[in-house]
């Protein structure tokens, strides 16, 4: 007798496979095994006593406030305990009820959709990246003299010596180029858009004759999206989640793909001591709205890809929640980026430079990708290419 530490679908329908359970079998009992804890914010009284009735009729429960039960408050959060199957009934339950049941089983199929999806197809143009089966690396190009991370490459003048030194990323394991010509550290000054340019354009027009790997621009500037875009690269990062609606015009004029991240502040106040009441419902309504945003602006949903930021406004302890709570922001329907690589929360924690976070970056990195990160974003692409590769075998055994 032993208690299976399993959490996948496609493990817990292995193990039944294994044992020969009948197929039809699966099919009815796979939904049984999957467990979910579903929060749901500020629900009327009436509306939450429903769910909790019929979710103890079907074997589950809802964990309301004490005061909703008693009267003292008109609203309540819920958090809904229950597995697939019991969900799935409720659902159907809740379609035919009033008080606005209906809406938010609508809801609630939603969020469990988008939750259960795996697999994403980014269409960049000559570039097909089908995320999903493992997780992709990002490496980092800082053509900046201030990068917080030390690795800068602003002092090499030689744009080929550059571009030597991005092959050799690309043939260590990236999957994708990110070139910045802005740090984005805390407490950077701006540069101009003339001089982003400079330092930005010309690698990427080399860039995009050399490497057969997406390009990425890290920029929040319209102009210097526009401008490398218009040179190669397929993908805008930008790390104020397209505040600026001429960014979000650019993208979609070039239909690019798109890195929203979330960020409180800009650089120069993100880490003036940023509070959260409650951070991964903050940080996703901030992305689901930057979404919702982004598609009325014309760009294609299914281009997006999001980051909670880590590091952008934020402490320590709300990077470490967020790398563990990352699977959270699945909701969303979307592919998640993560950039822990040799964060500040590394340093901390190790009492080390930032060139000396390579295996604080690497344990971050691999901790992202099992938690649901389809991209991480690395200065390190060697190392955490390597890591990555143990711990994936090590998943599809």
């Amino acid at each position: 007798m032993r208690i299976l530490q399993v959490q996948r679908p496609k493990d817990i329908k292995q193990i039944m496979q294994d044992m020969r359970v009948d197929p039809y079998g699966i099919e009815i009992m796979l939904p049984k095994a999957i467990a979910y804890l579903i929060k749901l914010d500020s629900i009327s009284n009436i509306t939450a006593n429903i769910l909790k009735q019929e979710m103890l009729s079907l074997g589950g429960d809802v964990a309301v406030s004490r005061d909703a039960l008693t009267g003292r408050i008109k609203k309540t959060d819920c958090l809904l305990m229950g597995n697939l199957s019991q969900v799935n009934r409720l659902n159907q339950k809740l379609n035919k009820q009033p008080f606005g049941l209906n809406k938010l089983a609508q809801a609630l199929s939603h969020i469990l959709k988008n939750y259960q999806r795996e697999r994403f197809t980014l269409d960049l143009g000559k570039y097909k990246l089908n995320l999903g089966r493992r997780a992709f690396i990002m490496g980092v190009v800082n053509l900046t003299p201030d990068s917080f991370s030390g690795d800068g490459l602003y002092r090499i003048s030689q744009i080929e010596n550059i571009v030597e030194q991005i092959e050799k990323m690309v043939k260590d394991g990236a999957d994708i180029i990110d070139v910045g010509g802005e740090s984005s550290r805390p407490g950077a000054k701006p540069v101009s858009v003339k001089e982003e340019l400079k330092r930005t354009v010309p690698v990427i027009k080399a860039l995009s004759k050399r490497i057969n790997v997406p390009i990425s621009i890290d920029t929040y500037k319209p102009e210097v999206a526009r401008a490398a875009l218009e040179s190669g690269a397929v993908i805008v990062n930008d790390i104020t989640g397209l505040r600026n609606p001429k960014m979000a015009k650019v993208i979609a004029r070039y239909k690019a793909g798109a890195v929203i991240m979330h960020m409180k502040g800009n650089p120069g106040t993100m880490q003036k001591n940023p509070q959260y009441s409650s951070l991964i419902d903050e940080v996703i309504d901030y992305l689901d709205k930057a979404i919702n945003r982004a598609e009325g602006f014309g760009i294609d949903k299914e281009k997006i890809i999001i980051d909670p930021g880590i590091g952008f406004g934020k402490l320590a302890e709300h990077n470490l929640e967020i790398l563990k709570r990352i699977r959270e922001f699945k909701v969303l329907g979307r592919p998640i980026l993560a950039g822990p690589s040799r964060k500040s929360f590394i340093g901390k924690i190790l009492n080390v430079s930032p060139q000396q976070r390579v295996f604080g970056t690497v344990s971050s990195c691999v901790l992202a990708a099992k938690s649901g990160a389809n991209i991480v974003r690395v200065h390190d692409v060697k190392e955490v290419k390597q890591a990555l590769t143990v711990f994936e075998r090590i998943e599809n055994v």
